[in-house]
């Protein structure tokens, strides 16, 4: 079975940084890519990063400039370093593995969230 984890959330002041891990582990083969999503209460899902096998990095561009995904796809252990935290990237924050077709969608397997909360 396959088991997806974030951890790291917590509430930081606007301005403060803060790091999510993510691990996947249950299956063998190398994921193309990992992604990181975002959910607020009554909003929708939004991808926000990715990071692929041969280590490209793409976001969009409500995060562009202050998220960064470091860490090692082909071991399935990657890092959202968040910077320069605004009010508005409060939400619930999740890892996913193993998409078929594009790193921003589809994804095969997802975490439970990790909730980030920043305050003024």
């Amino acid at each position: 079975q396959v088991h997806v984890q974030e951890s790291g959330g917590g509430s930081v002041q606007t301005g403060g940084s803060l790091t999510l891990s993510c691990v996947a582990s249950g299956y063998t083969t190398t994921p193309n890519c990992m992604g990181w999503f975002r959910q607020a209460p009554g909003k929708e899902r939004e991808w926000i990063a990715y990071k692929t096998q041969t280590g490209t990095t793409h976001y969009s561009k409500s995060v562009q400039g202050r998220f960064t995904v470091t860490g090692d796809v082909s071991t399935k252990t990657v890092y959202l370093q968040m910077t320069n935290l605004k009010p508005e990237d409060s939400a619930m924050y999740y890892c996913a593995t193993e998409a078929p077709y594009y790193c921003t969608m589809d994804y095969t397997y997802w975490g439970q969230g990790t909730q980030v909360t920043v305050s003024s």
